[in-house]
């Protein structure tokens, strides 16, 4: 093997798929919080919260569907190309 080739790797990463999920999570939080103190402002303040609280609920439906899809993607077994190294070696000899 010359030192200029990469060698193969070894393991398999598997990232999620990108997802707008959390930042609406983070804004349906905001309006719910957001509603407590925007009494008479445009809308009452429980429009602001009941807002808040189904952006909330449909962020986090999101984010556990896709979490469930990404780890039933995973596949079930990864073959192993190399061998395991140990930690560290292990010797019997006894200091004098």
């Amino acid at each position: 093997m010359s030192s200029e080739s990469i060698p193969e790797a070894t393991e398999v990463i598997l990232l999620p798929k990108p997802s707008w999920a959390p930042a609406f999570f983070g804004f349906g939080a905001a309006f719910l919080v957001c509603g407590i103190f925007a009494n008479g402002f445009i809308f009452p303040a429980f429009i602001y919260s009941l807002f808040g609280l189904l952006l909330v609920l449909l962020a986090l439906r999101s984010i556990v569907k896709g979490s469930e899809r990404s780890f039933f993607r995973l596949p079930r077994r990864q073959k192993v190309r190399s061998a395991t190294l140990p930690a560290a070696t292990l010797s019997t000899r006894k200091s004098s």
